[in-house]
């Protein structure tokens, strides 16, 4: 694309107001009868595909170019799954750690 090119750019960058024309179009073309906007897409992104798939809170935080940890903290809220996700990993953790432990006794 010619304005990534001269802007040394991976892709184009649309205004929010450009964006969320096409993401109607989208959800028309895909009969989606939910209203889709930029926002819904970084919270979806944030919450749905990163942080419940165990990507750490700094990545995302990157990702979404935020300079503050805590925009992204208040951004996206961490699910209830995630914790208990997180729980029953320390858990494994918790366990491996015990079992080696025993073999050393």
């Amino acid at each position: 694309h010619p304005q990534s090119c001269n802007s040394n750019r991976l892709l184009p960058i649309l205004s929010n107001q450009k964006m969320n024309a096409y993401l109607k179009e989208i959800s028309d073309v895909c009969g989606i009868n939910k209203e889709l906007t930029f926002h819904i897409a970084r919270h979806t992104f944030a919450t749905t595909i990163t942080l419940t798939n165990g990507v750490p809170i700094e990545s995302v935080s990157k990702m979404l170019g935020h300079k503050n940890l805590r925009t992204t903290q208040h951004y996206a809220k961490v699910l209830d799954r995630k914790v208990s996700d997180d729980m029953e990993q320390l858990k494994r953790i918790l366990e491996i750690k015990n079992i080696e432990k025993k073999k050393i006794l």
